[in-house]
């Protein structure tokens, strides 16, 4: 009876190496440990020849080197059909152009959702609400620096965070944040869009 070889697949490899292990492409598991051992060492090229970039590889490929070498086992792949490896760029960005992008990006989110605060404020005219509701529960006319304002400022920003789940490295809880979950969407429309259009230039 041949010897049954579980591969599980991710969808997307991350590497800054050309040839890689089908064990850094795949979870291997089989009852036969040393074969399992000699199919993790097998050499997987990832299509970059040198070139930073991502690239769509089918599981057949993989199955095809492991079973060019053990023509006898069984191969039962899991998980994904098609799969994307990321060749990154060997070379380490400079420490300062680093800290110059992320200052860039901070300092657009901090004004731009304050920008996005203040249209909402004066859409719904927040100060003169503020203002009526302060005469009509106290009697006396405001002078736009209330408990209404100073609660609604302390507010927003508690509000932010906890919604965010994040501040600094700390989370209020061990859910994934927002952003998390929308930057993990976004990976998986990409990966999928990149699966599909090399699917389509094969065909066409």
């Amino acid at each position: 009876m041949n010897t049954v070889v579980y591969m599980k697949f991710d969808q997307n490899i991350l590497t800054k190496k050309d040839k890689l292990f089908l064990k850094e492409i795949a979870e291997i598991s089989s009852s036969d440990k040393e074969l399992e051992n000699k199919i993790k060492v097998l050499s997987f090229d990832s299509g970059g020849h040198g070139k930073p970039g991502r690239y769509v590889h089918s599981v057949v490929e993989v199955l095809a080197v492991a079973a060019e070498k053990f023509p006898n086992i069984q191969i039962q792949p899991l998980g994904e059909t098609d799969f994307i490896i990321t060749v990154e760029k060997t070379k380490q960005p400079s420490t300062v152009w680093e800290w110059i992008k992320t200052g860039a990006v901070c300092l657009l989110a901090f004004f731009g959702a304050a920008f996005c605060i203040m249209t909402f404020n004066n859409d719904v005219d927040l100060t003169k609400l503020f203002a009526q509701l302060f005469e009509q529960f106290t009697g006396e006319a405001s002078d736009g620096f209330t408990i209404l304002e100073m609660s609604y400022s302390i507010g927003v920003g508690l509000g932010i965070l906890i919604f965010f789940n994040h501040f600094a490295r700390r989370k209020i809880s061990s859910d994934p944040t927002p952003l998390e979950v929308e930057m993990r969407s976004y990976e998986d429309d990409i990966n999928t869009a990149l699966i599909e259009t090399d699917g389509r230039k094969e065909k066409s």
